[in-house]
């Protein structure tokens, strides 16, 4: 469903996921207008989730894109505390003509109503014997190196999971991490991430984690990167599977990153597919079609298309999708073409530059399919 106010540029969409009358799930992505007040975003949303029939007390996380990341808005902290979920606010300027983006995440479950708890950056949801804990803008402010910064936010990580009988390892499902200068800083990362994978087991002969690395600015000046995570607690054997499209894209470690290119999580009435940050690019590494938006536009969509068959699933099962652009001024030619293939996907286009210049476009997203495999647990 969408919604649209073309008089201020604000538009909502969702999509709605459930499977056997069990819980429905949501996703809400609401723009505000060029000309709109800050605080109109919250009225936004909560007339979307009015329409599409979501209370607001569903609410599992919310991810703002905005322009002014460091501005200190009382309003928005307001807004923070005053629904559940996990809240990140991202310095990644929207790109259809909008001041702010938000992407909220909604379960309804009338049998099991979502009764997590921690609130602002920690969320934790039990759901039967499965325990799904979010965690959002982790930053680390006690040290002046990138690479630092990025050892002590999964640091932090992993202390809040050992609280929750939770690891690195074993639980850690996704993860999003946003650097201020990427262009600058994001080799730092992925050094300092190689070397906390290694120390906790994480290897090309284990496996790493589905995740996106992108640009983007965190409130706190002086936080040159920061963490956005989703784990799950209790999975049964097999529920977890690592997908790979070997004839559209190869093992990340071959070039010296560690994350999976998607993960599938199975339940007993749906799988989730989670797509990583992916762009133009061949089993080899390389940048396919340098400088050519529109082509890496269509080879990154078929390499998400070749993932998604290897887990049962296709592009229509998408149930969201970010689209993050090196240059703004190929907004309005990208989102036309996605518009035309993907007008039911609830979507939002970011300034956000990928981690290789030469990459002009990145997208990541989440895939809910129908299953039926009754030895592991409902959602």
């Amino acid at each position: 469903m969408i919604t649209s106010d073309t008089g201020l540029r604000s538009v909502a969409s969702v999509r709605k996921f459930a499977a056997k009358g069990t819980a429905e799930e949501c996703h809400v992505i609401i723009h505000c207008g060029e000309h709109e007040d800050d605080t109109a975003l919250e009225e936004k949303w909560l007339a979307a989730l009015d329409d599409a029939e979501i209370p607001a007390q569903s609410t599992i996380l919310r991810r703002l894109f905005c322009r002014n990341v460091t501005q200190p808005k009382q309003w928005l902290a307001d807004f923070q505390k005053a629904y559940p979920g996990a809240f990140s606010v991202i310095g990644q300027p929207p790109l259809n003509g909008t001041r702010l983006a938000m992407w909220s995440y909604h379960i309804l479950d009338p049998a099991r109503p979502p009764a997590g708890s921690g609130g602002g950056p920690g969320y934790v949801l039990e759901r039967g014997p499965l325990r799904h804990a979010w965690n959002a803008g982790l930053c680390d402010v006690n040290h002046a190196n990138p690479g630092a910064q990025a050892s002590a936010i999964m640091h932090r990580l992993m202390r809040w999971l050992d609280e929750l009988g939770l690891t690195l390892r074993n639980d850690v499902i996704r993860t999003w991490w946003f650097v201020r200068d990427i262009d600058r800083d994001y080799q730092a990362l992925v050094d300092a991430r190689n070397t906390v994978f290694e120390e906790n087991g994480l290897t090309k002969d284990t496996h790493f984690i589905a995740s996106t690395g992108i640009a983007g600015g965190h409130p706190t000046p002086s936080a040159k990167m920061s963490l956005d995570t989703y784990a799950i607690g209790g999975l049964f054997p097999g529920q977890i599977e690592f997908i790979q499209a070997p004839e559209r894209l190869g093992p990340t470690h071959r070039y010296g990153v560690t994350f999976e290119r998607a993960t599938s999580v199975s339940y007993a009435d749906r799988r989730h597919v989670f797509i990583s940050g992916t762009a133009s690019i061949d089993p080899e590494g390389r940048i396919v079609h340098p400088g050519d938006v529109v082509m890496q536009l269509e080879r990154t969509l078929g390499n998400i298309s070749a993932l998604l068959a290897s887990a049962n699933a296709a592009m229509s099962d998408l149930a969201h999708m970010i689209v993050y652009l090196r240059n703004p001024e190929d907004g309005p030619l990208v989102e036309e073409l996605l518009q035309r293939e993907y007008h039911n996907i609830p979507m939002v286009l970011v300034h956000a530059p990928v981690c290789r210049p030469g990459w002009l476009i990145e997208i990541e997203g989440m895939a809910c399919v129908a299953a039926d495999n009754p030895g592991f647990p409902a959602f």
